[in-house]
């Protein structure tokens, strides 16, 4: 995942700190050069690290801090709010236009996934009640229409087109056709090349001077590190952007475009692809990634992935089920399927306050998940929904028909058991209205998540 190697080294760096009951100002500022080396290696830039820990020390050798009965803490909720603010400070959002269509033109180099997260963020505002139009003002990369056309139908999103017409043309041409049908939003995905040259930011600017869009969202590769705020720079002198989407975060990228951009450009991150899924984008947060940067989590993000892609009415008949202690094998299968929908494990554990450190050196399996629902749909329908029928015999069967061992199936059993249990004493709290101390859920002790055997 995107900055685990910063995550790393700032929480050394942290930690030193802990250790020791007061600070000095003396280890404030070796602190600081173990962060700002930190910083460089994640490839940010370098005045941007210099002007990060400056501010930093600045603030955190005050009488405030150096007093303070936690001064470790106090340092460390200092680089939080400097990180904060170095990515700017407050979420940007897109600024709608107060007649419609809003004009949305993305531009970038080309392989910088600038068609697809046209689809992404088509897929995003049409789940958000709006009527987006996608529309192909590439007409030099071959098979860039078509591959509009299918992501945008992926998406359920209608694409304009027009061939290789001249890209002006186009994007007027789709203008009156979002009038015309109705649709509130339109995305220009524009044409890229390898490198910024001339033609193509001429091309650019004659784009924006016709239609004058309401957004200009630059599409850079997170990968690509600093290169990506060079870009970013160019994009911005020529055309000045709005603001930027940020691609691939979801890799192992060091981070230094996502810390380095604002401060370079002036121009806040919007968005960030997370995946590669048509739904792995999500409003880039400066705080919430901050919090991520320092192992602290991110419950909302959390909260609202949740939100936008569990089914509530499944969750709420399966909290029915899990209150009146009728919680079997189909409704563990349904709760994976559920899970599976927000993405890669470990992705939704990091996001858990406390818990992004200790995953560091734990292997989490996506597809454990598929080992254990090969078990459960290796069974009966009775066995399923009546695990006590099981013997030795049904579950050798088991084993055999979903390729794992019987004392996989064995342990799986043995889960839903304590599942089952850890609901009844929620159910039997509940009604006598006190607390039962749960010093850990039943069956989560070693295990990557709740309900499911470490397999290797």
């Amino acid at each position: 995942m995107a900055f685990e190697g910063l995550a790393d080294k700032l929480g050394n760096a942290f930690k030193k700190l802990k250790n020791k009951g007061k600070l000095t100002e003396n280890d404030v500022k070796e602190a600081m050069r173990e962060v700002r080396l930190a910083l460089l290696e994640a490839d940010v830039n370098y005045k941007v690290a210099k002007d990060f820990t400056n501010k930093v020390t600045e603030r955190a050798v005050g009488q405030d801090v150096m007093e303070s009965l936690t001064p470790a803490q106090m340092v460390i909720k200092i680089v939080d709010e400097e990180l904060t603010e170095l990515m700017g400070g407050e979420g940007a959002r897109i600024e709608f236009a107060s007649k419609p269509p809003t004009v949305i033109m993305l531009c970038g180099l080309q392989g910088s996934g600038k068609t697809t997260h046209a689809a992404k963020l088509a897929l995003m505002l049409k789940n958000q009640n709006r009527r987006p139009l996608l529309v192909a003002c590439d007409i030099y990369r071959p098979a860039a229409i078509d591959q509009l056309k299918v992501v945008g139908g992926k998406a359920g999103v209608s694409v304009f087109e027009m061939g290789t017409e001249n890209p002006v043309k186009i994007a007027k041409a789709a203008i009156r056709h979002a009038k015309d049908y109705g649709n509130d939003v339109v995305i220009l995905d524009t044409a890229g090349r390898l490198h910024i040259d001339e033609e193509l930011m001429n091309e650019l600017k004659e784009v924006k001077a016709e239609v004058n869009p309401d957004e200009i969202l630059l599409v850079i590769d997170s990968m690509t590190g600093q290169d990506a705020v060079n870009v970013a720079k160019s994009f911005n002198e020529l055309l000045d952007i709005t603001g930027v989407i940020l691609t691939k975060l979801d890799g192992d990228t060091r981070g230094g475009a996502a810390l380095s951009v604002k401060a370079v450009t002036g121009r806040p991150i919007k968005f960030a692809g997370t995946g590669e899924k048509l739904e792995d984008i999500e409003v880039f947060h400066p705080d919430r990634m901050a919090s991520r940067i320092l192992g602290m989590g991110d419950v909302l993000t959390l909260i609202e992935d949740a939100q936008s892609k569990l089914d509530q009415k499944k969750a709420e008949q399966m909290a029915q089920k899990m209150m009146s202690n009728k919680f079997d094998f189909n409704d563990l299968n349904e709760q994976f399927e559920q899970i599976k929908k927000m993405g890669p494990l470990k992705g939704i554990l990091s996001k858990i306050p406390g818990l992004g450190k200790q995953l560091d050196n734990v292997d989490i399996d996506d597809r454990q998940i598929d080992w254990v629902q090969a078990i459960i749909l290796s069974m009966t329908p009775e066995e399923r929904s009546n695990p006590s029928v099981m013997n030795p015999s049904r579950k050798r069967r088991i084993a055999a028909g979903s390729g794992r061992t019987v004392e996989e199936v064995n342990r799986l059993i043995k889960q839903l058991e304590q599942m089952q249990k850890m609901f009844k004493q929620m159910k039997s709290k509940n009604k006598n209205g006190k607390k039962k101390k749960m010093k850990h859920l039943p069956g989560l002790g070693g295990m990557p998540m709740g309900g499911m055997p470490p397999f290797k």
